[in-house]
């Protein structure tokens, strides 16, 4: 999936409590959705930063010798301008393209929904 194409907010935006819980059924159950899709995005947005920082890097053995790369500062300041991971995953939710599934235990047998 590509995220950066994601048109979610970059900034906070206040939103409808109910709404979200709408989908679940319960406000947690979908704050606990919401935070563990962000984790997953946010781990992905971090390995695609570092393995293109890691074409720019240099390995010296003196601490004098920093250069600032230009386009090391551009590919940084480009992830910066990205929305936040959980900005996109409460995008991605209210969206429903967050597929969860969920067991529910009754009388001793589990069902998967």
């Amino acid at each position: 999936m590509d995220f950066k194409k994601i048109d979610a907010p970059v900034s906070t935006v206040t939103r409808n409590i109910v709404e979200i819980a709408e989908k679940t059924g319960n406000v947690y159950e979908a704050v606990v959705i919401i935070a563990k899709f962000a984790d997953q995005v946010n781990a992905d947005l971090r390995k695609e930063l570092y393995e293109k920082l890691e074409e720019f890097a240099t390995y010296t053995d003196t601490l004098e010798e920093v250069h600032e790369n230009r386009e090391q500062i551009e590919v940084s300041r480009y992830y910066e301008r990205l929305p936040k991971p959980s900005l996109i995953a409460l995008e991605e939710f209210l969206s429903d393209n967050i597929y969860c599934a969920r067991e529910i235990e009754t009388e001793g047998i589990e069902e998967v929904i």
